[in-house]
């Protein structure tokens, strides 16, 4: 198992828990994505399996504690995209898919033929070769975010872990990550993905979790988790499930 997360309990202060004891995993070529309302726990769940909230429970990649692992190889095995990146005013597309790299550098922070392929390929395959020169001040949100999805893959990660990854996106492009994020999944890359699109994440997930209040309401397939009566109680909205051939079911608020 890649990453199994067991037991994750997790408050601010003395505010109410923002996270019940949940447990979950992912293995090789798996998409994981978390759904449930806002406040439901869903982005402090991924900031607790970075290692970068401490909490109850124990969170171990490739069977190591998280804490045991130093930043720099973490970061060669799981790529974080969270829902807002920051970035330097004036950075451009090539500098920020070159961030990417910075896992790999040596000493002296000089790239080797490899890290400039590696960002070549990486801007090839996401449409991005024409706009490297670009600052990213000068981009549509939906390329930026993009970019921030180049970033990630650029440090060739075995697991990538996305805050609401169709940020920005229009239904098109929207479309094209999740089946990027399909391929990536078919070459081996581990997929956790928090998002608030049931149709199109169900279309690409293997398993969904639906977190409530911080705790999992459901876990299973797309046909399992998204039942009319169960997403009705977590979201407060009354939903008609729409069965259809050959993909998971629809969803429609009535």
């Amino acid at each position: 198992m890649l990453l199994a997360a067991r037991h994750i309990s997790f408050s601010y202060r003395t505010d109410a828990p923002v996270l019940r004891d949940v447990s979950i995993s992912v293995a090789e070529k798996q998409i994981v994505v978390l759904i449930g309302p806002n406040g439901s726990g869903k982005s402090t769940l991924l900031r607790v399996l970075m290692g970068h909230v401490r909490a109850e429970g124990e969170v171990t990649w490739e069977g190591r504690a998280v804490a045991k692992w130093r930043p720099r190889e973490l970061a060669r095995a799981v790529a974080y995209l969270p829902q807002a990146p920051v970035y330097d005013p004036g950075m451009t597309v090539a500098e920020t898919l070159r961030a990417g790299r910075t896992p790999y550098l040596g000493a002296l922070g000089i790239e080797s033929a490899e890290d400039v392929a590696v960002v070549q390929r990486v801007a090839g395959e996401l449409g991005l070769l024409d706009l490297m020169r670009r600052p990213l001040d000068e981009l549509s949100g939906g390329q930026r975010q993009l970019v921030f999805l180049g970033r990630a893959l650029a440090q060739e990660p075995r697991a990538l872990l996305l805050d609401e990854p169709g940020t920005f996106l229009d239904l098109r492009h929207q479309v094209d990550m999740w089946r990027r994020l399909r391929e990536l999944a078919g070459r081996g890359i581990a997929v956790i993905a928090a998002s608030h699109d049931l149709q199109l994440s169900a279309g690409a997930a293997d398993e969904m979790v639906l977190l409530d209040q911080g705790s999992i309401a459901a876990r299973g397939s797309p046909e399992e988790v998204l039942k009319p009566e169960l997403l009705t109680k977590v979201y407060g909205v009354a939903m008609e499930r729409v069965e259809r051939a050959g993909g998971p079911p629809l969803l429609v608020p009535v």
